[in-house]
Protein backbone atom coordinates (compact mmCIF):
# COMPACT_ATOMS: atom_id res chain seq x y z
CA UNK A 1 0.00 0.00 0.00
CA UNK A 2 2.70 2.47 0.91
CA UNK A 3 4.57 1.14 -2.38
CA UNK A 4 2.00 1.71 -4.38
CA UNK A 5 1.55 5.02 -2.86
CA UNK A 6 4.77 5.84 -3.20
CA UNK A 7 5.14 5.13 -7.38
CA UNK A 8 1.69 7.32 -7.96
CA UNK A 9 3.61 10.16 -5.73
CA UNK A 10 6.44 9.50 -8.16
CA UNK A 11 4.16 9.29 -11.17
CA UNK A 12 2.48 12.61 -10.27
CA UNK A 13 6.20 14.68 -9.76
CA UNK A 14 7.21 12.99 -12.83
CA UNK A 15 4.01 14.60 -14.22
CA UNK A 16 4.51 18.02 -12.81
CA UNK A 17 8.01 18.14 -13.75
CA UNK A 18 7.53 16.94 -17.35
CA UNK A 19 4.62 19.49 -17.42
CA UNK A 20 7.18 21.98 -16.25
CA UNK A 21 9.80 21.02 -18.84
CA UNK A 22 7.03 21.51 -21.87
CA UNK A 23 6.14 25.20 -20.51
CA UNK A 24 9.96 26.31 -20.26
CA UNK A 25 10.29 24.93 -23.53
CA UNK A 26 7.09 26.75 -25.41
CA UNK A 27 8.20 29.74 -23.73
CA UNK A 28 11.96 29.60 -24.57
CA UNK A 29 10.50 28.87 -28.49
CA UNK A 30 8.23 31.70 -28.03
CA UNK A 31 10.70 34.27 -26.82
CA UNK A 32 13.36 32.72 -29.28
CA UNK A 33 10.97 33.64 -32.06
CA UNK A 34 9.85 37.23 -30.98
CA UNK A 35 13.69 37.91 -30.80
CA UNK A 36 14.54 36.59 -33.94
CA UNK A 37 11.14 38.76 -35.11
CA UNK A 38 12.91 41.67 -33.57
CA UNK A 39 16.43 41.01 -34.66
CA UNK A 40 15.36 40.98 -38.42
CA UNK A 41 13.55 44.34 -37.72
CA UNK A 42 16.72 45.77 -36.35
CA UNK A 43 18.42 44.65 -39.31
CA UNK A 44 16.36 46.54 -41.57
CA UNK A 45 16.19 49.50 -39.79
CA UNK A 46 20.03 49.39 -39.50
CA UNK A 47 19.69 48.67 -43.26
CA UNK A 48 17.72 51.54 -44.35
CA UNK A 49 19.80 53.98 -42.30
CA UNK A 50 23.07 52.88 -43.92
CA UNK A 51 21.38 53.60 -47.10
CA UNK A 52 20.49 56.96 -46.04
CA UNK A 53 23.81 57.71 -44.31
CA UNK A 54 25.30 56.67 -47.51
CA UNK A 55 23.24 59.05 -50.12
CA UNK A 56 23.93 61.66 -47.89
CA UNK A 57 27.67 61.23 -47.59
CA UNK A 58 27.49 60.52 -51.25
CA UNK A 59 25.43 64.19 -51.64
CA UNK A 60 28.29 65.78 -49.51
CA UNK A 61 31.08 64.41 -50.98
CA UNK A 62 29.60 65.55 -54.84
CA UNK A 63 29.21 69.16 -52.89
CA UNK A 64 33.10 69.23 -51.99
CA UNK A 65 34.04 67.79 -55.31
CA UNK A 66 31.66 71.15 -56.71
CA UNK A 67 33.27 73.41 -54.36
CA UNK A 68 36.66 72.17 -54.86
CA UNK A 69 36.58 72.25 -58.36
CA UNK A 70 34.47 75.72 -58.29
CA UNK A 71 37.33 77.30 -56.00
CA UNK A 72 40.05 75.09 -58.69
CA UNK A 73 38.21 77.38 -61.63
CA UNK A 74 38.78 80.53 -59.96
CA UNK A 75 42.62 80.21 -58.90
CA UNK A 76 42.72 79.00 -62.56
CA UNK A 77 41.11 82.18 -64.25
CA UNK A 78 42.68 84.52 -61.49
CA UNK A 79 46.37 83.50 -62.92
CA UNK A 80 45.50 83.11 -66.01
CA UNK A 81 44.19 87.10 -65.81
CA UNK A 82 47.57 87.57 -64.12
CA UNK A 83 49.34 85.65 -66.70
CA UNK A 84 47.83 87.77 -69.54
CA UNK A 85 48.05 91.51 -67.57
CA UNK A 86 52.06 90.25 -67.57
CA UNK A 87 52.10 89.33 -71.13
CA UNK A 88 50.54 92.55 -72.04
CA UNK A 89 53.10 94.64 -69.98
CA UNK A 90 55.88 92.62 -71.60
CA UNK A 91 54.54 93.13 -74.89
CA UNK A 92 53.85 97.27 -74.35
CA UNK A 93 57.53 97.07 -72.26
CA UNK A 94 58.57 95.37 -75.88
CA UNK A 95 57.08 98.07 -78.28
CA UNK A 96 58.54 100.96 -76.03
CA UNK A 97 62.19 99.33 -76.31
CA UNK A 98 61.73 98.69 -79.90
CA UNK A 99 60.45 102.81 -79.99
CA UNK A 100 63.63 103.13 -77.73
CA UNK A 101 65.93 101.30 -79.88
CA UNK A 102 64.57 103.18 -83.61
CA UNK A 103 64.88 106.33 -81.82
CA UNK A 104 68.39 105.47 -80.84
CA UNK A 105 69.36 104.73 -84.62
CA UNK A 106 67.88 107.80 -85.45
CA UNK A 107 70.18 109.55 -83.34
CA UNK A 108 72.95 107.87 -84.43
CA UNK A 109 72.23 108.21 -87.92
CA UNK A 110 72.06 112.11 -87.33
CA UNK A 111 75.19 111.93 -85.65
CA UNK A 112 77.21 110.53 -87.67
CA UNK A 113 76.10 112.81 -90.59
CA UNK A 114 76.79 115.04 -88.27
CA UNK A 115 80.31 114.45 -87.82
CA UNK A 116 80.89 113.60 -91.09
CA UNK A 117 79.48 117.16 -91.94
CA UNK A 118 82.04 118.91 -88.97
CA UNK A 119 84.86 116.47 -90.55
CA UNK A 120 84.36 118.16 -94.04
CA UNK A 121 84.12 122.03 -92.23
CA UNK A 122 86.98 121.57 -90.31
CA UNK A 123 88.66 120.25 -93.57
CA UNK A 124 87.75 123.94 -95.35
CA UNK A 125 88.09 126.09 -92.09
CA UNK A 126 92.07 124.71 -92.29
CA UNK A 127 92.12 125.24 -95.99
CA UNK A 128 90.67 128.68 -95.17
CA UNK A 129 93.11 129.43 -92.36
CA UNK A 130 96.18 128.33 -94.82
CA UNK A 131 95.05 131.09 -97.35
CA UNK A 132 94.42 133.59 -94.90
CA UNK A 133 97.57 132.76 -93.12
CA UNK A 134 99.77 133.30 -96.97
CA UNK A 135 97.91 135.96 -97.91
CA UNK A 136 99.04 137.83 -94.46
CA UNK A 137 102.09 137.08 -94.50
CA UNK A 138 101.69 138.81 -98.22
CA UNK A 139 100.90 141.69 -97.08
CA UNK A 140 102.96 142.05 -94.20
CA UNK A 141 105.70 141.85 -97.03
CA UNK A 142 104.10 144.67 -99.21
CA UNK A 143 103.76 146.95 -96.27
CA UNK A 144 106.89 146.28 -95.04
CA UNK A 145 108.67 147.12 -98.84
CA UNK A 146 106.38 150.29 -99.33
CA UNK A 147 107.17 151.38 -95.30
CA UNK A 148 110.86 150.77 -95.11
CA UNK A 149 109.88 149.34 -92.09
CA UNK A 150 110.18 145.71 -90.60
CA UNK A 151 107.06 144.83 -88.66
CA UNK A 152 108.74 145.20 -85.47
CA UNK A 153 109.66 148.61 -85.98
CA UNK A 154 105.67 149.70 -87.13
CA UNK A 155 104.91 147.95 -83.40
CA UNK A 156 107.05 150.05 -81.35
CA UNK A 157 106.17 152.97 -83.11
CA UNK A 158 102.36 152.30 -83.17
CA UNK A 159 102.61 151.24 -79.39
CA UNK A 160 104.04 154.42 -78.66
CA UNK A 161 101.56 156.89 -80.31
CA UNK A 162 98.68 155.02 -78.95
CA UNK A 163 99.98 155.47 -75.54
CA UNK A 164 100.43 159.52 -75.51
CA UNK A 165 96.70 159.41 -77.31
CA UNK A 166 95.39 157.33 -74.44
CA UNK A 167 97.38 159.06 -71.94
CA UNK A 168 95.81 162.41 -73.07
CA UNK A 169 92.24 160.79 -73.37
CA UNK A 170 92.13 159.21 -70.13
CA UNK A 171 93.28 162.31 -68.54
CA UNK A 172 90.62 164.65 -69.73
CA UNK A 173 88.54 161.55 -68.93
CA UNK A 174 88.98 161.62 -65.41
CA UNK A 175 88.70 165.42 -65.25
CA UNK A 176 85.36 165.00 -66.64
CA UNK A 177 84.38 162.12 -64.17
CA UNK A 178 85.86 164.12 -60.95
CA UNK A 179 83.46 167.08 -62.14
CA UNK A 180 80.23 164.89 -62.87
CA UNK A 181 81.24 163.11 -59.64
CA UNK A 182 80.81 166.70 -57.24
CA UNK A 183 77.76 167.55 -59.00
CA UNK A 184 76.28 164.03 -58.44
CA UNK A 185 77.65 163.37 -55.00
CA UNK A 186 74.62 162.92 -52.98
CA UNK A 187 73.09 160.61 -55.64
CA UNK A 188 76.19 158.44 -55.59
CA UNK A 189 76.71 157.83 -52.07
CA UNK A 190 72.89 156.82 -51.67
CA UNK A 191 73.40 154.59 -54.45
CA UNK A 192 76.40 152.81 -52.76
CA UNK A 193 74.40 152.94 -49.63
CA UNK A 194 71.92 150.70 -51.53
CA UNK A 195 74.36 148.08 -53.22
CA UNK A 196 75.99 147.94 -49.69
CA UNK A 197 72.81 147.13 -47.89
CA UNK A 198 71.95 144.46 -50.81
CA UNK A 199 74.87 142.28 -49.72
CA UNK A 200 73.37 141.21 -46.15
CA UNK A 201 70.28 139.58 -48.15
CA UNK A 202 70.03 135.92 -47.32
CA UNK A 203 68.94 132.62 -48.50
CA UNK A 204 65.78 130.97 -47.27
CA UNK A 205 63.24 127.72 -47.17
CA UNK A 206 61.76 125.25 -49.53
CA UNK A 207 58.70 125.04 -52.14
CA UNK A 208 55.52 123.39 -50.24
CA UNK A 209 53.14 121.48 -52.36
CA UNK A 210 51.54 119.77 -49.53
CA UNK A 211 48.70 120.12 -46.98
CA UNK A 212 47.53 117.40 -44.07
CA UNK A 213 43.91 117.44 -43.44
CA UNK A 214 43.84 116.29 -39.62
CA UNK A 215 40.89 113.65 -38.83
CA UNK A 216 39.40 112.02 -35.35
CA UNK A 217 39.64 108.58 -36.27
CA UNK A 218 40.56 106.66 -39.06
CA UNK A 219 36.97 105.95 -39.64
CA UNK A 220 36.18 108.52 -41.48
CA UNK A 221 38.74 107.85 -44.71
CA UNK A 222 36.41 105.29 -45.66
CA UNK A 223 33.41 107.85 -45.73
CA UNK A 224 35.49 110.14 -47.83
CA UNK A 225 36.48 107.52 -50.15
CA UNK A 226 32.86 106.53 -50.52
CA UNK A 227 31.68 103.53 -52.47
CA UNK A 228 34.15 102.24 -54.85
CA UNK A 229 35.71 105.59 -54.43
CA UNK A 230 33.14 107.98 -55.98
CA UNK A 231 33.31 110.48 -53.04
CA UNK A 232 37.37 111.04 -53.80
CA UNK A 233 37.02 111.07 -56.89
CA UNK A 234 34.39 113.75 -57.38
CA UNK A 235 36.08 115.46 -54.54
CA UNK A 236 39.90 115.29 -56.39
CA UNK A 237 37.40 116.14 -59.80
CA UNK A 238 36.04 119.25 -58.39
CA UNK A 239 38.82 120.72 -56.58
CA UNK A 240 41.93 119.79 -58.89
CA UNK A 241 43.99 118.41 -56.17
CA UNK A 242 45.25 115.18 -55.38
CA UNK A 243 43.82 113.78 -52.24
CA UNK A 244 46.06 110.94 -50.41
CA UNK A 245 44.40 108.49 -48.21
CA UNK A 246 47.08 106.11 -46.90
CA UNK A 247 48.79 103.82 -43.31
CA UNK A 248 48.70 107.59 -41.83
CA UNK A 249 47.24 107.56 -38.83
CA UNK A 250 44.55 110.36 -38.36
CA UNK A 251 45.64 112.15 -41.37
CA UNK A 252 44.89 113.00 -45.24
CA UNK A 253 47.29 113.94 -47.43
CA UNK A 254 46.13 117.03 -50.42
CA UNK A 255 48.51 117.57 -53.08
CA UNK A 256 48.85 120.29 -55.78
CA UNK A 257 50.80 122.89 -57.06
CA UNK A 258 48.25 125.43 -56.52
CA UNK A 259 48.02 126.72 -52.94
CA UNK A 260 44.60 128.71 -53.51
CA UNK A 261 42.90 124.79 -55.07
CA UNK A 262 44.19 122.69 -52.17
CA UNK A 263 42.86 125.47 -49.88
CA UNK A 264 39.58 125.14 -51.64
CA UNK A 265 40.01 121.30 -50.75
CA UNK A 266 40.72 121.41 -47.11
CA UNK A 267 37.95 123.91 -45.98
CA UNK A 268 35.65 122.01 -48.15
CA UNK A 269 36.45 118.48 -46.72
CA UNK A 270 36.59 119.72 -42.77
CA UNK A 271 32.60 121.13 -43.48
CA UNK A 272 32.03 117.57 -45.49
CA UNK A 273 33.72 115.69 -42.45
CA UNK A 274 31.86 118.58 -39.82
CA UNK A 275 28.51 117.68 -41.59
CA UNK A 276 29.18 113.96 -41.73
CA UNK A 277 27.02 114.24 -45.18
CA UNK A 278 29.43 112.98 -47.78
CA UNK A 279 28.45 112.03 -51.66
CA UNK A 280 28.80 113.75 -54.86
CA UNK A 281 26.21 115.91 -55.03
CA UNK A 282 27.33 117.39 -51.59
CA UNK A 283 30.70 117.73 -52.63
CA UNK A 284 30.57 119.69 -55.19
CA UNK A 285 28.02 121.65 -53.56
CA UNK A 286 30.27 122.54 -50.77
CA UNK A 287 33.38 123.02 -53.09
CA UNK A 288 31.24 125.25 -54.66
CA UNK A 289 29.69 127.12 -51.31
CA UNK A 290 33.73 127.40 -50.32
CA UNK A 291 35.31 128.57 -53.17
CA UNK A 292 33.15 131.65 -53.03
CA UNK A 293 34.07 132.15 -49.21
CA UNK A 294 37.58 131.88 -50.36
CA UNK A 295 37.03 134.89 -52.95
CA UNK A 296 35.52 136.98 -50.44
CA UNK A 297 38.00 136.38 -47.85
CA UNK A 298 40.45 137.24 -50.78
CA UNK A 299 39.19 140.60 -51.14
CA UNK A 300 38.68 140.90 -47.04
CA UNK A 301 42.45 139.83 -47.08
CA UNK A 302 43.79 142.50 -49.61
CA UNK A 303 41.28 145.41 -47.64
CA UNK A 304 43.21 144.50 -44.07
CA UNK A 305 46.21 144.67 -45.68
CA UNK A 306 46.03 148.04 -46.99
CA UNK A 307 44.29 149.57 -44.41
CA UNK A 308 47.44 148.00 -42.32
CA UNK A 309 50.57 149.64 -44.52
CA UNK A 310 48.85 152.76 -45.05
CA UNK A 311 48.03 152.85 -48.62
CA UNK A 312 45.30 154.26 -49.99
CA UNK A 313 43.46 154.76 -53.25
CA UNK A 314 44.51 150.61 -54.46
CA UNK A 315 42.27 149.53 -57.70
CA UNK A 316 39.79 147.11 -56.69
CA UNK A 317 41.70 144.48 -58.70
CA UNK A 318 44.84 144.78 -57.30
CA UNK A 319 43.43 144.65 -53.73
CA UNK A 320 42.14 141.17 -54.57
CA UNK A 321 45.71 140.56 -56.23
CA UNK A 322 47.27 141.56 -52.92
CA UNK A 323 44.41 139.41 -50.90
CA UNK A 324 45.41 136.58 -53.39
CA UNK A 325 49.20 136.22 -51.78
CA UNK A 326 47.84 135.19 -48.84
CA UNK A 327 47.48 131.83 -50.84
CA UNK A 328 50.90 131.39 -52.60
CA UNK A 329 54.45 131.04 -51.17
CA UNK A 330 57.15 132.54 -52.21
CA UNK A 331 60.11 129.65 -52.41
CA UNK A 332 59.16 128.24 -48.64
CA UNK A 333 57.80 132.03 -47.57
CA UNK A 334 54.01 133.22 -47.42
CA UNK A 335 54.05 135.72 -50.49
CA UNK A 336 51.58 138.01 -48.68
CA UNK A 337 54.42 138.29 -45.48
CA UNK A 338 56.55 138.99 -47.66
CA UNK A 339 55.57 141.37 -49.62
CA UNK A 340 53.76 142.89 -45.97
CA UNK A 341 57.92 142.83 -44.49
CA UNK A 342 59.28 144.26 -48.19
CA UNK A 343 56.72 147.16 -48.25
CA UNK A 344 58.06 148.05 -44.34
CA UNK A 345 61.08 147.59 -45.08
CA UNK A 346 61.26 149.89 -48.06
CA UNK A 347 59.52 152.84 -46.16
CA UNK A 348 62.12 152.57 -43.19
CA UNK A 349 65.24 152.85 -46.25
CA UNK A 350 63.54 155.46 -47.91
CA UNK A 351 62.95 157.60 -44.97
CA UNK A 352 66.52 157.20 -44.34
CA UNK A 353 67.85 158.02 -47.43
CA UNK A 354 65.50 161.12 -48.14
CA UNK A 355 62.67 159.52 -50.50
CA UNK A 356 59.17 159.50 -49.97
CA UNK A 357 58.30 156.32 -47.47
CA UNK A 358 54.67 155.57 -48.70
CA UNK A 359 55.64 155.31 -52.65
CA UNK A 360 58.42 153.29 -51.21
CA UNK A 361 55.94 151.00 -49.39
CA UNK A 362 53.56 151.41 -51.91
CA UNK A 363 55.88 149.71 -54.43
CA UNK A 364 57.06 147.15 -52.20
CA UNK A 365 53.51 145.77 -51.38
CA UNK A 366 52.73 145.55 -54.91
CA UNK A 367 56.74 144.20 -56.45
CA UNK A 368 55.69 140.74 -56.31
CA UNK A 369 51.67 141.10 -57.65
CA UNK A 370 52.93 139.42 -61.27
CA UNK A 371 53.03 135.95 -59.33
CA UNK A 372 49.12 136.07 -58.63
CA UNK A 373 47.83 136.68 -61.64
CA UNK A 374 43.96 134.56 -63.17
CA UNK A 375 45.65 133.92 -66.32
CA UNK A 376 49.61 133.58 -66.57
CA UNK A 377 51.33 134.65 -70.14
CA UNK A 378 54.65 134.15 -71.12
CA UNK A 379 55.98 137.10 -69.71
CA UNK A 380 58.59 137.18 -66.42
CA UNK A 381 56.51 137.95 -62.92
CA UNK A 382 58.34 141.16 -62.26
CA UNK A 383 57.07 142.61 -66.27
CA UNK A 384 53.32 141.23 -65.81
CA UNK A 385 53.46 142.88 -62.70
CA UNK A 386 54.51 146.54 -64.04
CA UNK A 387 52.00 145.46 -66.62
CA UNK A 388 48.93 145.26 -64.18
CA UNK A 389 50.23 148.16 -62.51
CA UNK A 390 50.18 150.46 -65.43
CA UNK A 391 46.80 149.04 -66.35
CA UNK A 392 45.13 149.89 -63.40
CA UNK A 393 46.55 153.42 -63.37
CA UNK A 394 49.69 153.42 -60.63
CA UNK A 395 52.37 156.07 -61.12
CA UNK A 396 55.07 155.16 -63.71
CA UNK A 397 58.14 155.46 -60.87
CA UNK A 398 56.00 152.98 -59.02
CA UNK A 399 55.35 150.54 -62.51
CA UNK A 400 59.26 150.78 -63.01
CA UNK A 401 60.16 149.95 -59.60
CA UNK A 402 57.56 146.80 -60.03
CA UNK A 403 59.36 146.27 -63.56
CA UNK A 404 63.26 146.47 -62.79
CA UNK A 405 63.18 144.17 -59.13
CA UNK A 406 64.85 141.40 -61.06
CA UNK A 407 66.34 143.65 -63.58
CA UNK A 408 63.90 142.62 -66.70
CA UNK A 409 64.31 146.70 -66.93
CA UNK A 410 66.10 149.80 -66.34
CA UNK A 411 65.06 151.35 -63.36
CA UNK A 412 64.18 155.09 -63.79
CA UNK A 413 64.88 156.73 -60.05
CA UNK A 414 66.06 155.59 -56.67
CA UNK A 415 62.96 153.69 -56.07
CA UNK A 416 63.64 150.33 -57.66
CA UNK A 417 67.10 149.57 -56.15
CA UNK A 418 65.37 150.40 -53.01
CA UNK A 419 62.41 147.49 -54.05
CA UNK A 420 65.39 145.10 -55.31
CA UNK A 421 66.86 145.38 -52.31
CA UNK A 422 64.35 145.10 -49.44
CA UNK A 423 62.86 142.04 -51.96
CA UNK A 424 66.43 140.07 -51.73
CA UNK A 425 66.47 141.24 -47.55
CA UNK A 426 63.26 140.10 -46.85
CA UNK A 427 63.71 136.41 -48.38
CA UNK A 428 66.73 136.07 -50.88
CA UNK A 429 65.85 132.65 -53.50
CA UNK A 430 68.40 129.99 -53.63
CA UNK A 431 69.03 130.15 -57.53
CA UNK A 432 69.16 126.77 -58.59
CA UNK A 433 66.32 125.73 -56.49
CA UNK A 434 64.14 128.80 -58.44
CA UNK A 435 65.16 127.09 -61.32
CA UNK A 436 63.60 123.84 -60.62
CA UNK A 437 60.62 125.03 -58.96
CA UNK A 438 59.69 127.75 -60.99
CA UNK A 439 60.22 125.16 -64.30
CA UNK A 440 57.85 122.42 -62.55
CA UNK A 441 55.37 125.09 -62.02
CA UNK A 442 55.43 126.21 -65.39
CA UNK A 443 55.06 122.92 -66.87
CA UNK A 444 52.04 122.46 -65.14
CA UNK A 445 50.47 125.31 -66.19
CA UNK A 446 51.46 124.56 -69.66
CA UNK A 447 49.85 121.24 -69.05
CA UNK A 448 46.20 122.34 -68.26
CA UNK A 449 46.81 125.46 -70.59
CA UNK A 450 47.61 123.39 -73.62
CA UNK A 451 44.08 121.03 -73.03
CA UNK A 452 42.32 124.28 -72.31
CA UNK A 453 42.81 125.37 -75.72
CA UNK A 454 40.94 122.93 -77.16
CA UNK A 455 37.32 123.70 -78.24
CA UNK A 456 34.34 122.19 -75.65
CA UNK A 457 36.88 121.59 -73.02
CA UNK A 458 35.69 123.05 -69.50
CA UNK A 459 37.88 122.50 -66.99
CA UNK A 460 41.58 121.00 -66.32
CA UNK A 461 43.63 119.74 -63.75
CA UNK A 462 47.30 118.42 -63.69
CA UNK A 463 47.80 116.27 -60.96
CA UNK A 464 50.20 113.40 -59.71
CA UNK A 465 53.08 115.95 -60.23
CA UNK A 466 52.20 116.15 -63.47
CA UNK A 467 51.97 112.58 -64.36
CA UNK A 468 48.00 112.89 -65.21
CA UNK A 469 45.95 115.46 -66.94
CA UNK A 470 42.55 115.33 -66.15
CA UNK A 471 40.16 116.82 -69.39
CA UNK A 472 36.41 117.83 -68.42
CA UNK A 473 34.59 118.49 -71.08
CA UNK A 474 30.97 119.21 -71.71
CA UNK A 475 28.38 116.80 -72.81
CA UNK A 476 26.36 118.99 -74.71
CA UNK A 477 29.85 120.01 -77.34
CA UNK A 478 31.59 116.34 -77.65
CA UNK A 479 30.18 113.00 -78.18
CA UNK A 480 31.82 110.11 -77.01
CA UNK A 481 33.66 109.13 -79.90
CA UNK A 482 34.98 112.49 -80.23
CA UNK A 483 36.44 112.48 -76.52
CA UNK A 484 39.00 109.40 -77.44
CA UNK A 485 40.14 111.53 -80.36
CA UNK A 486 40.55 114.79 -78.20
CA UNK A 487 42.26 112.64 -75.42
CA UNK A 488 44.57 111.26 -78.49
CA UNK A 489 45.38 114.69 -80.08
CA UNK A 490 46.09 116.38 -76.02
CA UNK A 491 48.94 113.11 -75.66
CA UNK A 492 50.23 114.11 -79.61
CA UNK A 493 50.92 117.49 -78.58
CA UNK A 494 52.14 117.08 -75.32
CA UNK A 495 54.34 114.68 -77.04
CA UNK A 496 55.67 116.96 -79.71
CA UNK A 497 55.88 120.32 -77.76
CA UNK A 498 56.53 119.65 -74.03
CA UNK A 499 59.93 118.06 -72.01
CA UNK A 500 58.56 115.75 -69.13
CA UNK A 501 60.14 113.24 -67.17
CA UNK A 502 58.05 109.61 -67.56
CA UNK A 503 54.65 109.90 -69.06
CA UNK A 504 51.52 111.61 -68.75
CA UNK A 505 47.92 110.06 -68.56
CA UNK A 506 45.29 111.97 -70.16
CA UNK A 507 42.15 111.37 -68.82
CA UNK A 508 38.59 113.05 -70.84
CA UNK A 509 35.77 113.29 -68.67
CA UNK A 510 32.36 113.39 -70.19
CA UNK A 511 29.39 113.05 -67.99
CA UNK A 512 25.37 114.38 -68.66
CA UNK A 513 23.46 115.45 -65.72
CA UNK A 514 19.55 115.53 -65.42
CA UNK A 515 18.56 118.49 -62.78
CA UNK A 516 14.83 119.06 -61.38
CA UNK A 517 13.93 120.40 -58.53
CA UNK A 518 11.23 119.01 -56.23
CA UNK A 519 8.54 122.31 -54.92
Amino acid sequence: MVVHFLFVFMDVIIAAVAALIVGALGTFIIIRIISRSRAKSIVDEAKLEAEVIKKNKLLEAKEEEMKIKTEAEKAANARMSKIQSAEAKIKQREMQLGQMQAELQRKKSETDTLKSSLENQLVLIDAKKQELDKMQRNIQDTLEHVSGLSAEEAKEKLIESLKDEAKTAAASYINDIMDEAKLTANKEAKRIVVQSIQRVATETAIENAVTVFHIESDEIKGRIIGREGRNIRALEAATGVEIIVDDTPEAIVLSGFDPVRREIARLALHQLVADGRIHPARIEEVVAKVRKQIEEEIIETGKRTAIDLGIHGLHPELIRLVGKMKYRSSYGQNLLQHSRETANLCAVMASELGLNPKKARRAGLLHDIGKVPDEEPELPHALLGMKLAEKYKEKPDICNAIGSHHDEVEPMSLLAPIVQVCDAISGARPGARREVVEAYIKRLNDLEQLALSYPGVIKTYAIQAGRELRVIVGADKIDDAETEKLSAEIAKRIQDEMTYPGQVRITVIRETRAVSFAK
